[in-house]
């Protein structure tokens, strides 16, 4: 087949707030916020910046910062869903509003409404009886396993320590209330405390509105809140400079133009680190999904390999590989963690996420193929797969080769309901899908690539790399 991509150019440098930008919107859909929470928290952080007069180089660590805040929010998805025998991610959407450092009326009814849905009441009263006894623990646990995974990948990306710190103290309470550190006052870095009150107003005033979420953030200064800054904040809303561009069509490109300095253009060693940075996002979110956007990538990466592509197109099918599974990040570990099968609203929520992978990286002009293909990896060569139905006269080779590493990662890997299968098993079921649903070529392809992975050590670390 010839390359469906011929203008694709893996070696042109992009803006990095473009790419973090776009990508900011799979961390909402973790976090079930309403999408372009972290354009709109950025906003509202970049008027306090400014009006700080912070120099150039801080403004810079405070933008990404204020993008990237929830970048390790999956990191603790698997360990939410297994105390609250619940939804995550609506656990985490509903927890943004209440004061969850103190015992309340308010926080015991959030723990009753997203404790042990459906199970007997004796049942619910005893697990949220429990959640109140370890409430320190468990927030210690929670909040420790976001803020250093996320400090861990901004640093991977290149990002700096400032913008690292910033991230890992998201959580700190100006009283010393908050987490990890149990930081108090000036001791927490100036960035986490405008990234606090930045994400603060924007999840109050889209929950309720901005006359309540300035007047929660005012009876939370000097205790959550640094009060010189909520008081430079409620100073811009009378201003009318703090919600500046919030709530508006071009939101992103408003914040993209917002980019302190200048324009900050990443080659393309970076760009993948921001993609390997975001696969390792996704594989976060379940223990069952640990490495899978690693051994996919893998996986295709032998195939371009095999088929003689160009070292472009080898690089298009890497990065669409890492980022195949975004849209995951929109289903509860209730789902991807579930041991029995799945009703009918269950795998709908599950066929959902191509799409939702593929609309994520649309954004990016310059990935538009890379995105296409993301969206492609749950189709079929005989019009069965999801979402849109497509048949092989619609797939390219580049589809096929992610569907197929797909399909070849989820066997060979741990799931709830099953081990992880042999790799003769794994060639079985394979050839059971070929031709009819897997490409036959893809798989005489892909057969020595499992024979070689199963004699490998079983410590052995992925190397990702296009080369030949």
């Amino acid at each position: 087949m010839r390359d469906p991509h011929p203008h694709y150019d893996p070696t042109a440098r992009i803006a990095l707030s473009e790419v973090i930008s776009a990508l900011s919107f799979a961390l909402d859909l973790t976090e079930d916020a309403v999408p372009g929470h972290a354009l709109r928290s950025c906003m509202i952080g970049m008027s306090i910046g400014r009006a700080l007069q912070l120099p150039d180089a801080s403004l810079v660590d405070l933008y990404y910062a204020l993008l990237l805040k929830d970048i390790g929010c999956s990191s603790n998805a698997a360990r939410m869903c297994q105390i609250l025998g619940a939804d995550d991610r609506s656990a985490k959407r509903k927890v943004k509003t209440i004061d969850w450092t103190r015992v309340s009326l308010t926080a015991l009814r959030l723990g009753w409404e997203n404790t042990l849905p459906g199970a007997p009441a004796w049942r619910k009263a005893f697990r949220v009886a429990r959640l109140g006894l370890q409430r320190d623990r468990n927030n210690a646990e929670m909040i420790g396993l976001r803020c250093e995974r996320g400090a861990d990948i901004v640093r991977k990306i290149g990002l700096g320590e400032a913008c690292a710190d910033a991230i890992h103290a998201l959580d700190e309470h100006w009283d010393g209330s908050g987490y990890p550190d149990r930081l108090r006052g000036d001791q927490i870095p100036l960035l986490a405390r405008i990234l606090a009150i930045s994400q603060h107003l924007d999840v109050f005033s889209l929950e309720q509105d901005r006359d309540r979420a300035l007047v929660t953030l005012a009876d939370r200064s000097a205790t959550w809140f640094d009060p010189d800054l909520t008081r430079l904040a409620i100073s811009l809303d009378r201003q009318g400079r703090l919600w500046t561009g919030c709530n508006r069509p071009d939101e992103r490109i408003r914040v993209m133009d917002m980019e302190p300095g200048q324009v900050r253009l990443i080659d393309p060693q970076q760009t993948d680190r921001v993609c390997e940075a975001f696969a390792d996002v996704v594989d976060a979110k379940s223990p069952f999904t640990y490495r899978h956007s690693l051994g996919v990538t893998e996986a295709a990466d032998a195939l371009a390999r095999h088929f003689g592509f160009s070292a472009s197109r080898r690089q298009l099918i890497h990065r669409a590989a890492l980022l195949h599974d975004l849209g995951k990040l929109a289903v509860s570990n209730t789902i991807l963690d579930k041991s029995g099968q799945l009703d009918d609203a269950e795998w709908q929520s599950i066929r959902q996420h191509p799409a939702l992978s593929q609309r994520i990286l649309a954004r990016i002009p310059s990935f538009a193929p890379i995105a296409t293909i993301a969206g492609r990896h749950h189709e079929r060569l005989d019009g069965a797969g999801y979402p849109n139905r497509l048949s092989a006269t619609d797939l390219t080779l580049d589809d096929r080769i992610v569907a197929i590493a797909d399909v070849y990662g989820a066997l060979s890997e741990d799931r709830p309901y099953r081990p992880g299968l042999p790799p003769h098993q794994v060639l079985s079921i394979l050839r059971k899908e070929s031709p009819a649903k897997l490409d036959p070529a893809c798989l005489e392809a892909l057969q020595p690539f499992i024979e070689s992975a199963a004699s490998a050590p079983a410590n052995c670390r992925l190397t990702l790399s296009t080369q030949s």
